[in-house]
């Protein structure tokens, strides 16, 4: 009688409240998912391939590329699909750029050129024939010269974004500050603050020199203290907003890239504000929480 063979050895488990913490991170992500039709399998796929790329971009050693085998070790991905993904370049996954619709609302809002002396965004001449350097057109064609003005003029008008006035001006409207419901915009902003706040909640969590990254929660509130606190958020987190984007602005403006001595303008950066309420199940017993 042969003798049982041993068991293979355990694989270590991670932390149960990690474990925790990323189902409750992932459940608004698959439930979007599941609401936009993208099915497990495309997931599991999707994962696959972004596990070997942070393996061999993130974890490299005395800066060297990873072995197909050691990627294949961190990542859990079998070698052979290893190898046929490290083939694929990653580049193509990248973001799109920021959308025209907020690069041109950013310097009208932030840029004191572009404003009156109240810190107001000027109503602006439809035609570089009428205002110059001060019209929608030059505003516009500033930033891009991809898309003409007028569409852009267009599909703001239809959105309620601005309005034309008595004297055929383009004036900005208050409801331009309420994000865009065009869904390709919000898909793009949806990715770039999650992107942003979870790389940073990361390395905070990982070590190093730390991100700011600080909020404000509370429960046992009524209906009524929660939206005293949302319009607080909104008027308060809108400010800090306009007051960085106007140093942004002023930042950018007196960059020279003629000048060889200036350094490279290469880093980016985020400031996000948001603000989330849900109702509660009250306990079976009644108690307070």
């Amino acid at each position: 009688m042969s003798a049982r063979p041993p068991d293979p050895p355990s694989t270590p488990q991670p932390p149960a409240a990690l474990t925790a913490g990323l189902r409750r991170l992932l459940r608004p992500l698959v439930r979007l998912m599941v609401a936009r039709g993208i099915t497990y399998p495309y997931l599991a796929d999707l994962l696959k391939g972004l596990f070997v790329e942070v393996a061999d971009a993130d974890f490299r050693i005395d800066g060297k590329p990873p072995t197909d085998s050691r990627v294949s070790l961190l990542s859990g991905v079998h070698r052979k699909d290893v190898s046929r993904l490290r083939g694929i370049d990653p580049a193509q996954a990248q973001p799109a750029p920021v959308p025209l619709t907020a690069q041109v609302f950013a310097r009208w809002v932030g840029d004191a050129a572009w404003r009156n002396r109240r810190g107001q965004p000027l109503p602006l001449p439809r035609l570089a024939s009428d205002g110059g350097e001060r019209s929608f057109e030059a505003l516009v064609a500033g930033i891009s010269t991809d898309i003409r003005p007028r569409v852009l003029l267009d599909e703001w008008l239809d959105r309620g974004l601005v309005v034309l006035d008595e004297q055929d001006r383009v004036c900005l409207q208050p409801q331009a500050l309420v994000p865009s419901a065009d869904e390709g915009e919000k898909l793009h902003y949806f990715v770039h603050q999650l992107h942003d706040h979870v790389a940073a909640a990361t390395h905070n969590l990982l070590g190093g020199e730390p991100h700011f990254d600080r909020c404000v929660h509370a429960d046992g509130l009524t209906a009524a203290d929660v939206a005293v606190l949302r319009e607080l958020a909104r008027a308060q987190g809108m400010q800090a907003l306009l007051v960085l984007n106007d140093e942004v602005q002023r930042l950018q403006a007196a960059h020279d890239p003629a000048d060889p001595n200036h350094p490279p303008a290469q880093e980016r950066f985020t400031l996000g504000v948001y603000f989330f309420s849900e109702t509660v199940d009250a306990p079976a017993d009644g108690a307070p929480r």
